[in-house]
């Protein structure tokens, strides 16, 4: 079998290809025959040398991909041979709140998914829903998952309520999606109007250009009547202070990633006069995969793709994802 490897801090010109005998799995194992990936910033940071948690000398790459069970050992009782499948990207978080003992995760201090095959604990697999196809499937473990986290994992939203997406990354997009399914409106913010006409599409109530209204806090003030959201879903860093500024009183706001590089500091004044609450979120777990899995199925939800390559052209999907021009998931199909 081949496999992707990457060194952290070695670039994109570290991403090689390797051959492995194909694993046996052992107890409680599956054995995956991987069929898609999907790319994430964390990919890029893990390369880069500036992912914030462990990572393995010559890892596998990627934390996202789904397959096909394609043989079990011994004591396994969630899925059987054949069953199609994705792979918890944090394989021994089942359920609760994080701890530093679920933190191994795949693509990271664990080898990952851009492999053809790879043996997996049998509670690090989630059976993924019969209309997706693999290709869609791939896109869900780490950004849908995560997305999922932060508008239920702690506060539920609720039909009414009123969400503030940052920019059209994966985590964002998969945000709008679920936050309509939930009965809320929606109110995204991008810098073009391209984009601005594709997020009313997939259902965002008002848009803001955040380019042309760089004070973009007072547009969504003026839009909820001065009330402000009760949840942001942040994926910057840098957008942190204007986040605050947007947020209802006791409001959330969901704090997915560090994507921006300019580090801002936070007046704690104004956190405190916002009565909110800052939430890291750190992707999900596989209860959260599964609850997601039924809403998707349920309004038969289907995420954002921008672009397919095939295995043997990862590295030019990963130079495709790196140059930002990506509407959606960046998507890897095995010749399967």
């Amino acid at each position: 079998m081949k496999s992707y490897h990457g060194t952290s801090g070695g670039g994109l010109a570290s991403l090689v290809l390797r051959e492995h005998p194909v694993p046996d799995p052992g107890p409680r194992e599956v054995l995956v025959q991987v069929r898609a990936n999907s790319l994430n910033a964390r990919e890029l940071s893990v390369l880069r040398g500036t992912y914030p948690l462990p990572v393995k000398p010559d890892v596998i790459m990627c934390a996202d991909g789904a397959g096909s069970v394609e043989a079990v050992g011994p004591q396994v009782t969630r899925v059987r041979v054949g069953d199609r499948v994705a792979a918890n990207m944090f394989p021994r978080w089942i359920d609760g709140p994080i701890a530093w003992e679920y933190a191994p995760q795949l693509g990271g201090s664990l080898d990952g998914m851009l492999t053809e095959f790879i043996a997996l604990d049998e509670d690090a697999v989630v059976k993924i829903p019969d209309y997706l196809s693999f290709e869609e499937a791939a896109t869900l473990p780490c950004a849908a998952v995560t997305a999922w986290n932060a508008l239920f994992g702690a506060r539920p939203l609720q039909p009414g309520h009123t969400v503030l997406t940052l920019g059209s990354g994966s985590v964002s997009l998969f945000a709008l999606q679920f936050a309509k399914a939930a009965g809320a409106r929606v109110i995204a913010t991008t810098s073009t109007d391209e984009k601005a006409a594709r997020l009313r599409e997939l259902g965002a109530d008002d848009v803001i250009n955040y380019r042309t209204t760089p004070d973009w806090h007072l547009a969504v003030r003026e839009l909820t009547s001065g009330r402000g959201v009760e949840q942001v879903v942040d994926v910057g860093g840098g957008t942190l202070p204007h986040s605050i500024r947007s947020v209802a009183l006791d409001g959330q706001i969901n704090f997915i990633g560090r994507l921006s590089n300019n580090a801002s500091s936070i007046d704690m004044n104004m956190l405190f006069q916002a009565i909110a609450t800052v939430r890291v979120v750190f992707a999900g777990n596989r209860a959260h995969f599964l609850a997601m899995n039924r809403v998707l199925a349920g309004h038969r939800l289907r995420p954002t793709i921008d672009r397919t390559f095939s295995f043997d052209r990862a590295v030019d999907a990963f130079r495709h994802y790196e140059s930002a021009a990506a509407f959606g998931k960046v998507v890897i199909r095995h010749g399967h």
